[in-house]
């Protein structure tokens, strides 16, 4: 296993979830430099108390005191939604697997001739997202919020697993042939486009062209299926409990 390293990263403040009412209404200016530690997937999933993981009431979802997961055919599988929330000091910093083969997904885009960035938004702490969260729920109100942000705790970024890309002007990816490009090539670096059109009364999140999820090995498996991780791994999604 890799020892963990400090590394300086350039982060988006762009939300875990954003949507499609997010790109248009976000400044393209919003960035900020945080220094994270960065991981591999297997400390990403073994860096929480080892001794604590524990059954839940849902069928094939464990909790190790920090997130929930689920057993995928390769390795332990992070689930972060609406329904389980990840813990407030858990701050893991970008996974390093997950980073590497992000920039090599991110380099193969530009090489492609994709006007893609070099900036992206990925680890962000508890703290962070409770910032970005509260500064759009001023903006725009909790309700219309919660269909494109995550609520503090309950963001996929805090895992150290996700990235947004973004274009060369500063915004979201939504190109139209960048984005399909990406929903039918991430897999291929152990990604899968996490918020797909459609399911959003399952996933909880509007559509995100933008936005992928490090699953790794079985993310082709994943992407082949057509389904949300939600759907493929058999767990509960949706909305807040509450």
């Amino acid at each position: 296993m890799l020892k963990k390293y400090l590394a300086s990263a350039f982060v988006v403040c762009s939300l875990t979830a954003c949507g499609t009412q997010a790109t248009t209404q976000k400044e393209s200016t919003e960035t900020s430099s945080q220094t994270t530690t960065v991981t591999t997937m297997q400390e990403t999933t073994t860096t929480a108390s080892v001794n604590s993981d524990q059954a839940t009431d849902e069928s094939g979802v464990f909790h190790n005191g920090s997130y929930y997961y689920v057993q995928g055919k390769y390795d332990e599988i992070p689930i972060i939604n609406k329904k389980h929330p990840i813990a407030a000091d858990y701050n893991p910093g970008e996974n390093g697997e997950a980073l590497a083969q992000f920039q090599k997904l991110k380099s193969d885009m530009q090489n492609f001739g994709f006007a893609i960035s070099d900036n992206y938004s990925g680890f962000r702490s508890y703290e962070y997202q409770t910032q970005v969260y509260q500064t759009y729920v001023n903006r725009d109100g909790q309700v219309a919020v919660d269909t494109y942000s995550a609520r503090p705790g309950y963001s996929e970024h805090q895992s150290g697993l996700a990235f947004d890309l973004m274009d060369t002007s500063g915004n979201l990816l939504v190109d139209s042939a960048a984005t399909t490009w990406l929903a039918q090539n991430a897999h291929e670096y152990g990604f899968i486009v996490r918020y797909i059109a459609d399911k959003e009364s399952i996933t909880g999140y509007q559509a995100e062209t933008w936005h992928v999820r490090y699953v790794g090995q079985e993310a082709t498996e994943i992407y082949q299926s057509g389904l949300t991780l939600e759907e493929y791994f058999g767990v509960e999604g949706g909305d807040y409990a509450e």
